[in-house]
């Protein structure tokens, strides 16, 4: 059995997602959000609020492994760099806390989760409930953590299955 702590990073509000994945089977732990100041806050204060909230998740789950979505170029330049420095801060709480990381694009998790990798926050929701058989749906932010932690989850499985059959994995992420 695996653990596994998915991340959603914002430097607003920055998603997680726990699961454990035992034999291609994923069972739903926790998943919320962490929301930093509102106003007028420093950067480095919001970022230090992320650091130290991924800390107590890994200290109250224990994860083995983390993943964690790359930063994506839309339109703002500033809210790219904001997300870079939100991803690099949860990244560093992960790599003190010894747990290795993997990173994955956007839309190789919605492609992962979905089977497109154009799909809606909606679509990464509904099909988050249906992998976790979740009663309600996740708010969005957490839902894409779910999603990062699920399309980890679902990649080493076929991996460590490829390696077992005596094939060579081209690549590990």
């Amino acid at each position: 059995m695996a653990c596994i702590l998915g991340i959603d990073p914002g430097s607003r509000i920055t998603g997680f997602g726990i699961i454990d994945m035992t034999r291609g089977q994923a069972r739903y732990r926790d998943s919320g959000a962490i929301h930093t100041p509102a106003g007028e806050v420093a950067l480095a204060d919001r970022l230090v609020t992320i650091f130290q909230a991924i800390e107590q998740l890994i200290a109250t789950y224990r994860p083995d492994e983390m993943a964690i979505e790359q930063v994506f170029m839309h339109r703002n330049a500033d809210s790219a760099l904001k997300l870079g420095h939100a991803r690099g801060v949860a990244i560093c709480a992960g790599a003190l806390a010894q747990l290795p990381v993997y990173e994955y694009a956007p839309r190789a998790v919605k492609q992962a989760i979905v089977g497109r990798g154009g799909a809606a926050k909606e679509q990464v929701q509904h099909m988050v409930c249906a992998l976790l058989r979740l009663p309600n749906r996740p708010q969005p932010d957490a839902a894409d953590a779910l999603a990062v932690a699920l399309c980890h989850g679902h990649t080493m499985g076929t991996l460590n299955r490829l390696e077992r059959a005596g094939l060579q994995a081209a690549t590990r992420p």
